[in-house]
């Protein structure tokens, strides 16, 4: 923690109003939802890099056995066609709830930035919104 000196010191103690207050909050629960969307876009990015990696090696795979394909938290047996068209339908469900999660964090990111310029508009350098 740094000490600021004694004529650095911002006088011009400018009142906290209830909606600077609700600002404020506001600006939180953004923040604490944008840091949530951004983990979700990168366990969905691992997961869509594991699909992809999936899609190569079934390339690869001999049609005549049946391939371990895992469904939740179970491996299941199957055909390589149907396993192929189930990976297909699985890829396709990631890219959409990929692109939902980034307009998500998208949307959040720009409520920040408008939430940032008013308080730092009415509290300059009274206030860190920066992480």
């Amino acid at each position: 923690m740094r000490m600021i000196e004694q004529d650095q010191e911002n006088d011009d103690s400018t009142e906290v109003t209830w909606e600077d207050q609700q600002k404020i909050n506001s600006f939180s629960k953004l923040n604490t939802r944008m840091k949530g969307f951004e983990a979700k876009v990168d366990a969905a990015k691992q997961e869509k890099e594991a699909l992809d990696d999936l899609s190569t090696e079934l390339e690869l795979a001999d049609e005549d056995e049946p391939v371990l394909y895992k469904i939740g938290e179970t491996y299941v047996h199957m055909s390589l066609p149907r396993a192929l068209k189930r990976l297909e339908k699985d890829q396709t469900d990631l890219d959409v709830r990929l692109t939902k999660l980034s307009e998500s964090a998208q949307q959040c990111e720009t409520d920040m930035k408008q939430l940032k310029v008013a308080l730092y508009a009415k509290f300059g350098s009274a206030i860190n919104l920066d992480e």
